[in-house]
């Protein structure tokens, strides 16, 4: 499940070369802050995987809402006390 979301994410991925420096910017619109630079579209799309990853995580460490995307839900579960 957590493949497909990231999968998902990333195919919403959007990228554009800035014109000041030549490098990569990308950034995933549904998910607020994951953002990447690169010197090459590869190492911007390295990047922004990476800041998803760590975004996903601070959000469930901190019991946030991840955003839906293409029908993909992610959510913990609180454990039953036994």
């Amino acid at each position: 499940m957590l493949t497909d979301y990231l999968q998902a994410a990333a195919r919403q991925a959007t990228y554009e070369l800035l014109p000041d420096d030549g490098e990569f910017y990308g950034e995933i619109p549904p998910c607020p802050g994951v953002l990447a630079t690169g010197k090459t579209l590869e190492v911007c799309r390295e990047g922004l995987l990476s800041a998803l990853e760590d975004w996903i995580l601070f959000r469930i460490h901190r019991h946030l809402p991840l955003p839906v995307i293409d029908g993909i839900e992610l959510a913990v579960k609180a454990e039953a006390a036994s």
